[in-house]
């Protein structure tokens, strides 16, 4: 089959650029989906440099935009025939409402809805390669989510604690509900908890406010590399090849909230997100 190819959403910093740069070390082809085209092009030039390797291809999407996610699977299945990994790691906060193209809060529909329909287009693509993986970036904020299909997009009482944790909540919903999907696959799916880590995730796009504040917490966070290396295992390691719909932390397995091992909310999660994309 040749060289393994991987994937990295969110891949022009922190977390997202260390994974591609450690995927790339280890041999694999890389692409790096980045949302903006000059941002990824730096991040492009910089892990070739970081990784010694000329097997990096730089792509563009805004998770935030079904249209542009479509276009994107297109894309991909015209240069490539297989995807060995798929890591889920773009993630966007938000301090106050905001919504995407398609009208979904941002949150959510970046950081759940965006990769849902991600995965789904190139499901086929990871079922042929010789043991595809998914690593989907959660958060502990999950354990504070709370599904609410009443009211998924807050359109009352937004707070950007609720609305983060809500989003990494449906994270690990995803994984566990796509995890019983693949029984009988060659393919697995896990989400883990990179800790706190200081990358830009709190930088508002098109403001920049939170420069300050993630500046003044940085002496507290993991940095980067620490907060990917779970990532990057769960991508790369023999020890975790069996195992599916499991949660990590620290490169271990370890527990979820109530709500997230709750069968019926995954469930009810991937029908409600499967409308909402027109899968």
């Amino acid at each position: 089959m040749g060289m393994k190819i991987a994937l990295v959403t969110g891949a022009n910093s922190g977390m997202g650029l260390v994974t591609a740069v450690e995927l790339a070390k280890q041999g694999m082809h890389v692409v790096m989906l980045c949302r903006d085209p000059r941002r990824g092009k730096v991040a492009w030039i910089s892990a070739k440099e970081q990784s010694g390797s000329q097997e990096i291809t730089l792509m563009n999407a805004d998770l935030g935009s079904m249209e542009s996610i479509r276009a994107f699977a297109a894309a991909f299945k015209e240069k490539f025939d297989h995807l060995d990994v798929l890591v889920n790691n773009a993630g966007l906060i938000s301090f106050k409402r905001q919504v995407t193209n398609d009208g979904f809060e941002s949150q959510l529909g970046v950081n759940h809805l965006g990769h849902f329909l991600l995965t789904n287009l190139l499901l086929d693509e990871i079922k042929r390669a010789e043991a595809g993986r998914i690593v989907v970036v959660s958060s502990g904020a999950h354990k504070w989510g709370k599904m609410d299909f009443e009211d998924p997009h807050f359109e009352r009482g937004y707070n950007v604690a609720k609305g983060y944790g809500r989003s990494k909540l449906a994270n690990v919903l995803f994984t566990k509900a796509l995890a019983k999907r693949l029984e009988g696959t060659n393919v697995t799916v896990n989400a883990l908890h990179p800790g706190a880590v200081a990358t830009n995730i709190g930088v508002d796009r098109k403001t920049e406010f939170g420069r300050l504040f993630t500046r003044m917490l940085k002496p507290f966070y993991l940095t980067p590399a620490q907060g990917a290396s779970t990532a990057i295992h769960l991508a790369t390691s023999d020890e975790v090849s069996n195992v599916t719909g499991k949660y990590f932390y620290k490169m271990k397995e370890t527990d979820v909230s109530a709500e997230a091992k709750d069968e019926r909310v995954a469930e009810e999660l991937w029908d409600w997100s499967e409308e909402r994309v027109s899968l």
